[in-house]
């Protein structure tokens, strides 16, 4: 019987082209694969001995006789190639319609009413890279007070200002009011984001302070279950604004993988029993976005060697699920998401590893959290493990 399980959410860290990645820009696209390939390799010596390298060819990575985890992929069955939709069907509820997508800006009528309820006009709203975008106009801004507004191939309204301009309190009110009054109906992005930066012109840099405002799941997740039930259910990273917070009984913000894992091992240390679901998403916005194959490489070994010291912290009675929420291929064109397969790796420790084969929703893994726990299904997937 299991008592805790532990989700890694390997933000972007796609596995290969779903068979409709064209009808999205992203015919042949394969995160892991293509940065392997142009590094001459990965050394994931880790991820390996679970089986990463049994689930697609990757080069560096090999598949062992006897993998430690159960291994295969996940095909995501909404439409979509977003964090939100991603994250909402792995925890039961996918989106049965695609939020709105703005790749020409926003309306006037979006725009104006901004003005009107915040006090600020804003600068921007086209499609546009974060980073690029505060070197293009963070100098205006400053210069002006107005925020910057953006989106992406994303289904989001981001607001990018200056700490010194507009303090983080009046940044993330903005977004409130975005969020609750200006973003709704038709108009629903899948979130909206602040996005501070601090520098001078010429040396803009992001801060961790982002803040990401969610919708409200459409229908009961796998996390409104485990808490109802009474047990720990806690968020790391992303989890709580990707959920709005519902559904948690704790909630832990990041600012890098690394302090991701450093609030897994301690959270790890204090309970006995419940569901822990970690993001880490700088392989997503720190290199993905950017296309630095490099760094994005980089952040895996960097992520597989925190795992060798991670794995000897759980027991028999814990298991380790390894996956990702979409792609992010950096040898892509453009900055945005690519529609991918993800991995899914389950461990436990001291049992081998099996192929759970090409599931067709990423809601199996509520299924599975759900199916472990004892507690009612949801509609959607199936359960890929049998109860220990």
């Amino acid at each position: 019987m299991f008592e805790r399980i532990i989700i890694i959410v390997l933000d972007s860290v796609g596995i290969g082209a779903l068979p409709d990645a064209a009808e999205y820009g992203d015919a042949g696209a394969n995160t892991l694969g293509h940065i392997a390939t142009a590094r001459g390799g990965l050394k994931l010596p880790t991820l390996a001995s679970l089986g990463l390298g049994c689930i697609a060819p990757i080069a560096g990575v090999p598949c062992p006789e006897q993998p430690l985890a159960c291994y295969g992929k996940l095909a995501e069955s909404s439409k979509g190639k977003d964090t939100t939709t991603g994250h909402w069907e792995m925890a039961g509820a996918p989106v049965s319609h695609p939020f709105p997508y703005y790749p020409n800006g926003f309306p006037a009528e979006i725009m104006d009413k901004f003005a009107v309820l915040t006090g600020r006009t804003a600068l921007g709203n086209k499609v546009a890279s974060g980073t690029e975008i505060i070197a293009e106009l963070g100098e205006e801004h400053m210069k002006t007070g107005k925020p910057i507004v953006y989106t992406s191939a994303d289904s989001v309204f981001q607001i990018a200002a200056h700490e010194d301009i507009i303090p983080l309190t009046k940044l993330y009110a903005m977004c409130r009011i975005a969020r609750d009054q200006i973003l709704v109906g038709e108009h629903a992005v899948g979130r909206i984001i602040a996005r501070p930066f601090i520098g001078i012109p010429g040396a803009f840099t992001r801060t961790p302070n982002r803040h990401d405002y969610s919708l409200m799941p459409d229908g009961e997740t796998m996390l409104d279950r485990v808490k109802a039930a009474g047990l720990p259910c806690i968020g790391i990273g992303k989890i709580g604004d990707i959920f709005a917070q519902r559904g948690l009984t704790e909630s832990f913000p990041t600012k890098s993988n690394q302090h991701g894992m450093d609030i897994l091992e301690t959270v790890l240390s204090q309970i006995e029993r419940g569901l822990i679901m970690a993001n880490l998403v700088e392989f997503d916005s720190s290199f993905g976005h950017r296309r630095d194959i490099d760094g994005y490489a980089a952040a895996l070994e960097a992520f597989d060697s925190r795992l060798a010291g991670f794995l000897p912290k759980l027991g028999t009675n814990d298991l380790l699920i390894i996956t990702a929420d979409h792609g992010c291929d950096p040898t892509a064109q453009g900055t945005d998401h690519t529609r991918e397969y993800v991995p899914l790796l389950a461990y436990q420790v001291g049992t081998g590893g099996q192929s759970l084969g090409i599931r067709t929703t990423f809601a199996d893994i509520a299924a599975s959290v759900l199916d472990i726990f004892s507690l009612p299904p949801l509609p959607y997937g199936s359960s890929f493990l049998q109860k220990k």
